[in-house]
């Protein structure tokens, strides 16, 4: 893990960072207990992360099939109905999660804009393109 700043005075380098670890010499109990209380909850936000990064790509592999099925089909590859059902949906979910609707919706159009570029690829190929580079 990486060392604290100047963990003798606690206070944060020039930059404005402090960097936190169990292995800082933290001076008094309490300070020790609030580190090893963020450590723990950053374990937790890292399985997190972990288990989103491994739902989006789940997520891109249906959006791929799909993107396929309309190409086949010769949909376009916009829903805008779907994409008004999706944002009346996501901000329900996150109000009911107690989470700010407007991640909610920054999510929404992340996804949506980056589905919609696979489909298009997707259609302009003519079959399943593969693993897509995103920043293309």
């Amino acid at each position: 893990m990486l060392n604290t700043m100047t963990t003798e005075h606690h206070e944060p380098c020039a930059d404005g960072e402090t960097v936190i670890d169990s292995e800082g010499d933290w001076r008094d109990a309490e300070t020790k207990q609030i580190v090893q209380r963020i450590e723990v909850l950053r374990q937790s936000i890292d399985n997190i992360d972990m288990a989103i990064v491994a739902l989006l790509a789940e997520r891109f592999k249906a959006t791929t099939q799909v993107g396929v099925l309309k190409a086949e089909a010769g949909f376009a590859p916009a829903d805008y109905t779907r994409e008004e059902y999706q944002i009346d949906r996501l901000q329900r979910i996150a109000q009911g999660a107690g989470l700010d609707p407007q991640i909610a919706l920054m999510y929404k159009e992340f996804v949506v804009t980056e589905a919609k570029k696979r489909h298009k690829r997707i259609a302009d190929a003519g079959d399943d393109p593969g693993v897509l580079d995103i920043f293309a």
